[in-house]
């Protein structure tokens, strides 16, 4: 049975709620009614504003996957300021990791920001992302009831 929240808020979908613990995120996110939708582009650790073509020196990134999964989390979390959204509007991620193993620490930090809410969500393991150095690129689609 679906988990209810607040309101017209989207809802998770649990298949089997007693196993929602063992999952960092969830399965399906359900939306009701009218909606504004927010694609939300992929953010890396980069500023969110940087000349193209790419200047190196704009793209210096921490060399720990917390503190690249942090700087794209504040690029994506000026976006949604902006629209008037918080990470409870958001219904999807996706995480593209050019490393695995980083998916713990990753998922550490993207905790802090959603709480106990669970997105549904995608990883993709990638050769390289778009600047030397980055190791995670994240892109949401957040909605916003009317």
């Amino acid at each position: 049975m679906p988990t209810r929240t607040e309101g017209r808020l989207p809802a998770v979908v649990q298949p089997h709620p007693e196993l929602e613990a063992l999952m960092p995120y969830a399965p399906a996110v359900r939306v009701e009614g009218p909606a504004d939708i927010l694609f939300v582009s992929g953010a890396t650790p980069s500023p969110l504003y940087h000349r193209h073509p790419h200047v190196l020196e704009e793209h210096v990134h921490p060399n720990d996957i917390e503190g690249q999964t942090r700087r794209a989390m504040e690029n994506i979390k000026l976006v949604l300021d902006r629209e008037g959204l918080g990470w409870r509007h958001v219904v999807k991620v996706t995480k593209y990791l050019t490393d695995m193993r980083d998916m713990d620490g990753m998922v550490a930090v993207l905790e802090q920001y959603f709480g106990g809410w669970k997105p549904a969500s995608t990883t993709v393991c990638v050769n390289c992302l778009s600047t030397p150095g980055a190791r995670v690129e994240l892109d949401m689609i957040a909605v916003k009831p009317k």
